[in-house]
């Protein structure tokens, strides 16, 4: 055959597949930089960021986070596209980035790299875009851009003179004001201002918005577990939405290193006072699951009209600001409450032009499960403890690891039984990297094998010839296989070991879905005896056909727009409510078959 014609067939077979895939699967799939510090790096070099923003610019999506030296755009929220830039000034204009790097990291010139915009506040004003770091004093630009797409860009103002770290704009285009939010503390609350929107420059009258109660919000105590005394919460991440002439103030806490880092949000008719705290909190939420946490966010509408919610996943396995990004369906319900869905949240999500469900209260969810959960595995070598089956267990920080990063390595998973396949998630994980700061021009090559008796195989997915770096690659099949066993095999790794904290494979088994939940309870302190009813244990008679649950809960039987998934168990400790209020729960069962019916609401005062 000719080679010209293949190259032109693999061309076709990758438009194809692209134009039909109608899901996305989170952590999204982004050429992720390597952290840029070196203090970050003495339990290994990997992969971070956080603190994401995305807006809508002329009907493209652009998303920039912490210290990427650039920054993305796409189409439809699932090929983001790269642009390199950096917007600070030489290292040499900024002599105090310098003391973020310990002495005892001694790097030549040629190897030196540094913090590079951190907790970018972007936000759109008339033509222009905006963009602009984390800083504690002036002498930061704020760049604007007419076109971001050919990475145009010229300085708005040389000085910003407000020194907000974790900064967050919204332009009022009805009143044609803009306002500044920030803040990144466990000692001071969130500030705002106005900004002239001529100079681009406050006029000097700052104002106190919000502080954390921890005494009244359980979510907001620091601590996995919102269980530690030791240290305050932290307070961060401000960003503020206007809907139906109200304003919402959205912050994240208690700390970003956590798996229940959240956001909250206060409603207020003003923009800079009289914010309340909404009922329904936090309104963004996922501590279990895959990917972990919700917080420090950003939220934004679609081309449609629809609202997103993207935030920081945590991740913490070789640094606490090892992070990915993560986007929610979200939106205002009829009565103007905000939420964020993140119910299954981990798994395959349809994308927005392929939703059949428009109310986003009941989620996006393909109904694709996984199928691998805890299954048997088999590898072609093993890195010390990096143990195989930390692949299949739904633990991001866990990972297997092959001994070489070489053409040929491999890792199998059996499914226990022949299932339908409609997508794969191959989750990478960082085992002896090289790079730090963003690195381009880098790629993962591999083919995927499938199998009905382990025997015989079949390619059913071909990136040996992919120039692409996919760190938390989701594949989408064209069409649905029937399968047992798949084979990821190795051709290239961008850097270090063949490595992976997630091989997940989604579709539907051929078995019955769990029954409905048993005897399910939940315990909390009484409230005319105890002080501490910020807490409650929620127990449940072990489904033996379930792979897990997910507990959803809220403050109105109709409105439990919070989840937390639990595998593996048959009881959770919920931490994160707040002390004088009422609560409602449900629960279902799932497993690789489908999903239970929920059990009936339980009302706990």
């Amino acid at each position: 055959m000719n080679k010209h014609f293949i190259v032109i067939l693999f061309l076709v077979h990758t438009i194809q597949n692209f134009s039909q895939q109608t899901t996305y699967c989170n952590p999204i799939n982004i050429d992720y930089g390597y952290t840029p510090i070196p203090n970050f790096t003495l339990q290994g070099k990997h992969r971070a960021t956080a603190d994401p923003v995305i807006v809508n610019f002329k009907n493209k999506y652009y998303l920039f986070s912490t210290n990427q030296w650039g920054y993305w755009w796409s189409d439809d929220m699932l090929h983001w596209n790269f642009i390199e830039r950096k917007f600070l000034k030489p290292e040499n204009e900024y002599p105090s980035l310098q003391n973020e790097i310990k002495s005892d990291h001694k790097l030549d010139k040629k190897n030196r790299v540094y913090d590079e915009l951190c907790a970018p506040a972007v936000f759109v004003m008339k033509e222009y875009m905006y963009v602009i770091g984390s800083t504690h004093g002036p002498n930061f630009a704020l760049w604007k851009s007419k076109n971001p797409l050919a990475n145009e860009w010229e300085k708005a103002v040389d000085n910003f003179k407000v020194g907000a770290w974790d900064p967050g704009f919204l332009y009022d285009e009805e009143k044609e004001k803009l306002y500044l939010y920030w803040g990144s503390s466990n000692e001071f609350p969130i500030f705002g201002t106005e900004i002239n929107t001529e100079t681009l420059q406050s006029e000097g009258l700052v104002k106190p918005m919000i502080s954390l109660h921890p005494e009244d919000h359980g979510w907001e105590r620091f601590g996995e577990y919102n269980d530690n005394t030791f240290l305050k919460p932290f307070m961060e991440g401000a960003w503020v939405t206007k809907y139906n002439n109200k304003y919402y103030l959205q912050y994240g806490a208690p700390a970003t290193e956590f798996s229940g880092y959240a956001d909250g949000v206060y409603v207020s008719n003003n923009p800079l006072e009289g914010f309340s705290y909404q009922t329904h909190n936090p309104f963004s939420y996922k501590p279990g699951g895959f990917a972990r946490g919700a917080g420090h966010g950003a939220t934004y509408q679609d081309n449609n009209g629809n609202w997103w919610h993207v935030s920081t996943v945590i991740l913490g396995q070789k640094n606490n600001f090892e992070r990915r990004i993560g986007i929610w369906p979200a939106g205002f319900d009829k009565e103007d409450v905000m939420y964020c869905n993140t119910a299954y949240g981990d798994y395959p999500t349809f994308l927005p032009e392929f939703a059949k469900e428009k109310d986003f209260t009941k989620g996006l969810f393909s109904g694709w499960m996984l199928l691998n959960y805890n299954k048997p595995v088999q590898v072609s070598s093993t890195l010390g403890g990096n143990q195989p089956n930390y692949a299949v267990d739904e633990d991001m920080r866990t990972y297997w690891s092959a001994k070489t990063g070489e053409k040929g390595e491999w890792f199998q998973t059996d499914l226990g039984e022949v299932s339908t396949i409609h997508a794969i998630q191959i989750n990478y994980a960082d085992q002896d990297v090289e790079f730090m700061g963003k690195s381009l021009g880098v790629y993962h090559q591999y083919k995927i094998y499938s199998s009905l008796d382990g025997k015989k195989w079949d390619i059913v997915v071909d990136k040996s010839n992919y120039k692409s770096d996919v760190p938390h690659d989701y594949i989408e099949l064209l069409k649905p296989i029937k399968s047992r066993y798949l084979k990821l095999e190795n051709i290239k790794m961008p850097t270090g070991k063949f490595a992976l904290s997630g091989f997940r494979v989604f579709g539907k088994g051929m078995g019955k879905i769990p029954k409905k939940v048993e005897n399910f309870m939940v315990l909390r302190a009484d409230k005319h005896k105890f002080g501490e009813r910020r807490s409650s244990w929620i127990r449940w008679q072990q489904n033996q056909d379930a792979d897990g649950y997910v507990i959803y809960f809220g403050k109105s039987p109709d409105k439990l727009y919070g989840s937390s998934m639990v595998y593996g168990k048959n009881d959770y400790f919920f931490t994160g409510m707040d002390r004088t209020d009422t609560y409602y729960f449900q629960i279902e069962a799932f497993n690789n078959n489908g999903i239970s019916a929920r059990t009936a609401v339980i009302k706990v005062e």
